[in-house]
């Protein structure tokens, strides 16, 4: 039988040694005549669920290279239920036992089923308190009249448009008005298909009336004729003015 033995010592330069705790589990194995390979975490705290040698271990018992986990005591693989049950669910979906030697559990005997069964229900109570302390805070809140979720934005469509007519990405007019990419894009496509609504809700100053200017070709026109027009007039009465010296 293969045998993966899992120790951890907290500080490296502070008198702890995992070879205390690889020795015994080493003994451990060699009595029951498993070949063991070993996973040491040397200066890593327990409450750390991402660990090198743990992350290895976890990575080899996905690929089935043992068929039992050993353990000096349970805070060296986990100090918390929820983590430890966690890798114990992950354990028996992959067929693999798990001993920890100082609470004599074995997952391979009935005693050792017993205590991962207790365990499970512990840690399913745990998530269920929490849940509904979490749904009871929502329901306060909601009779105090507070609003759940995030706050709501007031976007200004028309600038959104002005500057996606300039050229500029979504990203960047995420970044120029303090919005999200996805903000700025579907502000701007609601503007576009119900124009109406979508400026009642997001315009945040009304508008200035707006005058009605003629187009430049016409405007132009209409100048120039006034100055041919004007300069006409000014032509026949110097030539009549003229005419009438002369008589």
């Amino acid at each position: 039988m293969r045998a993966a033995i899992y120790a951890r010592v907290s500080t490296a330069n502070n008198g702890q040694d995992p070879r205390v705790q690889t020795r015994e589990l080493g003994e451990f194995c060699e009595r029951r005549g498993w070949t063991l390979a070993e996973y040491v975490d040397v200066g890593v705290s327990g409450t750390k669920e991402k660990r090198p040698a743990l992350d290895r271990l976890m990575a080899d018992a996905h690929k089935r290279r043992f068929d039992v986990v050993v353990v000096a005591r349970f805070d060296r693989f986990a100090r918390s239920v929820s983590h430890l049950l966690r890798a114990l669910e992950t354990f028996q979906a992959l067929d693999i036992e798990f001993v920890s030697l100082s609470e004599q559990l074995d997952t391979s005997t009935p005693t050792g089923k017993m205590v991962f069964t207790v365990l499970g229900a512990v840690a399913e109570l745990e998530r269920s308190l929490i849940v509904e302390r979490v749904k009871a805070g929502l329901r306060n809140a909601r009779a105090k009249g507070k609003r759940l979720g995030r706050p709501r934005k007031i976007v200004d469509t028309a600038r959104i448009a002005s500057l996606r007519a300039q050229g500029l990405s979504w990203v960047a007019i995420g970044e120029r008005l303090d919005i999200g990419e996805g903000t700025a894009y579907r502000a701007a496509h609601s503007s576009a298909k119900n124009p109406s609504k979508s400026e009642s809700v997001t315009r945040c100053k009304p508008r200035p009336t707006e005058a009605r200017f003629e187009p430049p070709k016409t405007v132009l026109l209409q100048a120039t004729q006034d100055l041919l027009h004007r300069k006409d007039r000014s032509i026949r009465f110097a030539y009549g003015s003229v005419t009438d010296i002369d008589v």
